[in-house]
């Protein structure tokens, strides 16, 4: 009877063990593995499609490489203004993209004379990497960037703009010791933390039946292990505290994805000089579609102010 009681207990634990790693594993894969959009997926809007192509086809874009702190190959396009320009924009696409979606941003900023740096971020495009930052290691990748742009330019007046996990990249770096050459940031519809944004993610997934709290957990062991960061240093909203970069937060109200009231949290505890825009029955993301006038109006504003 107790062999019997006994395997029975080693059978539950083992089973236990397994169903574990087996959810570990599954939220490893969906939050931590890059991924990104393929030819023939359709955009949220045919203006971001077009984006893609613009950055593709573009007769001067150049494919451009610098080596990260940690010696990974990093990948941008670069697209010059017409006309010889010492401004600069880097783009920072968001989860499950790569450079090209900011082709609509580029667009814009080279018809205003602004030179373009769109990168892939660490894992996506064609640079290298097995795992999603959300902005941590990022941060220091753009850092590298912005270094690049400084040796061709030693005039260069630096403006980041990036969007969703770009926008927490953006935010992340602020909140390190810039180069007076960065003049300025753009974040469009960053998360406050990567912990919260992760609790509010979970609560949309499908059969998540695991408590948030022991989800968190599992989650911020099985990063550690594999890619190895903690998942609570990743906070935007620590990182604007140090800021001193002039910066424009952006989001809309209509965000399903990233809850807007992160936005406003963001600015509150922001201690740069900032502006704030939300963009009215807009999704996640999509102001730049939604509310084209008023989105470029509020940067072309902030930029122009700073150069």
């Amino acid at each position: 009877m107790s062999k019997k009681n006994t395997f029975l207990k080693l059978s539950a634990v083992t089973a236990f063990l397994g169903g574990v790693y087996a959810f570990s594993d599954y939220i490893y894969k969906i939050s931590t593995k890059p991924h990104e959009h393929q030819d023939g997926e359709k955009d949220y809007d045919i203006s971001i499609t077009e984006g893609r192509e613009f950055v593709r086809n573009h007769p001067d874009r150049q494919d451009v490489f610098i080596k990260s702190v940690d010696k990974l190959d990093l990948h941008a396009s670069y697209i010059p203004a017409d006309e010889e320009s010492h401004n600069y924009v880097i783009l920072i696409h968001g989860i499950w993209d790569n450079h090209e979606s900011n082709g609509i941003f580029a667009k814009h900023y080279l018809e205003k004379g602004i030179n373009c740096l769109l990168v892939d971020l660490r894992g996506f495009g064609k640079s290298e990497g097995n795992y999603i930052g959300y902005g941590l290691d990022d941060r220091l990748d753009i850092i590298e960037w912005i270094h690049f742009l400084i040796k061709k330019d030693k005039d260069a007046r630096i403006f980041l703009h990036g969007m969703s996990m770009g926008a927490a990249t953006t935010l992340m770096t602020t909140g390190e010791n810039l180069p007076e050459n960065v003049k300025g940031a753009i974040a469009d519809s960053s998360y406050s933390t990567l912990r919260e944004q992760f609790a509010s993610a979970y609560k949309l997934f499908k059969g998540s039946f695991v408590p948030i709290p022991i989800a968190l957990l599992i989650s911020r062991v099985i990063i550690y292990i594999r890619a190895g960061y903690d998942i609570n240093l990743v906070s935007p909203i620590k990182a604007v505290t140090r800021s001193k970069t002039p910066t424009l937060f952006i989001h809309g109200d209509d965000d399903t994805f990233i809850d807007p009231h992160m936005c406003s949290r963001l600015y509150e505890a922001a201690s740069c000089k900032k502006q704030y825009l939300m963009i009215l029955g807009s999704g996640h993301i999509e102001g730049v579609v939604k509310d084209p006038v008023n989105y470029w109006a509020k940067v072309d504003s902030f930029i122009q102010k700073l150069i």
